[in-house]
């Protein structure tokens, strides 16, 4: 089982609607993996019917038993969070705030304070409707822990591919390269960089392939919208020949992206013209690469 990890550095460079046209050419033979839990959308282009679904817990956050807090305000007076508040004469928790650190339980003379494990989010597995199953999820507003709850979907990702014999899994990660990116690319076989011909998008290429660098995987990348700065796009390229990065395609700007968004299909569904076929065979010519990474 191989698994591809389609990233950006940086949001708006088209990175969900490639990976969900990747999701719908892969069909049947493949598991989906929506890792960017911060700001899940992937299921509105692959219209996903729920299997099942289940609360996500992780972390810790400060509880006070009313009836044995004394109101001394020691807890208060050692958070360096400033979670612990008088509020209406009582000593309370913002769970918010609270990292979940332990020192007030630690400091508190009559033993008021416990820590609660938190459900910050849903994991989901669902059937879309490429006739593939799709591990999706979502965090809640506020919480932490997005990196555990990726590497929780590319768990189950992987267990479903490796239970029904599956050999790819294709794999949504966030945008930058902050720890969810990092939960992402663990175990990758192969990462596909999505970036776009701007200053921005030139920085933030550099930036992430700095990581996957680290990771030492395999990397390919599709310019979006390459047209709009040939300068810039010459730069791109430039770049990808210097680092062994291979140049999978170039796809011209389009209000077809759009128009296909607006009526939840991916652009292979909407668009059976030029950036399908160049979709359609980035996707053969990474599954390719794998094949010959393999042998």
């Amino acid at each position: 089982m191989k698994e591809i990890v389609v990233i950006s550095g940086k949001g708006g460079t088209g990175k969900t609607s490639i990976t969900a046209s990747f999701a719908i050419l892969g069909g049947k033979d493949i598991v989906v993996a929506d890792c960017d839990v911060d700001a899940a959308d992937m299921y509105l282009l692959l219209q996903p019917k729920l299997k099942t679904e289940e609360d996500f817990y992780s972390g810790y956050a400060a509880v006070i038993n009313r009836e044995k807090c004394l109101n001394c305000g020691k807890c208060a007076s050692v958070c360096h969070f400033e979670a612990i508040n008088l509020v209406e004469c009582l000593y309370t928790v913002s769970s918010i705030n609270c990292e979940g650190c332990g020192y007030c339980a630690k400091i508190c003379p009559v033993d008021a304070i416990t820590l609660v494990e938190q459900n910050v989010g849903k994991l989901y597995i669902s059937a879309t409707k490429a006739d593939n199953m799709m591990v999706h999820a979502r965090l809640r507003s506020g919480a932490d822990n997005s990196g555990k709850l990726v590497a929780r979907v590319k768990q189950e990702a992987k267990q479903i591919a490796t239970e029904t014999g599956k050999e790819l899994v294709i794999v949504d990660g966030s945008p930058g390269i902050g720890c969810p990116v990092v939960s992402s690319l663990s175990g990758a076989d192969y990462v596909v960089l999505v970036t776009e011909p701007t200053v921005s998008g030139l920085h933030d290429l550099k930036r992430v392939y700095e990581l996957v660098n680290r990771f030492h995987i395999s990397a390919g990348c599709i310019i979006n919208k390459a047209d709009i700065n040939p300068d810039v796009a010459n730069q791109i390229e430039v770049y990808l020949i210097e680092n062994n990065i291979v140049h999978l395609t170039d796809l011209p700007y389009d209000e077809a992206f759009t128009a296909a968004m607006t009526i939840g299909q991916t652009i292979v569904e909407y668009d059976h013209d030029k950036l399908a076929d160049l979709l359609t065979a980035s996707w053969n010519k990474i599954k390719q690469i794998l094949s010959k990474e393999q042998q």
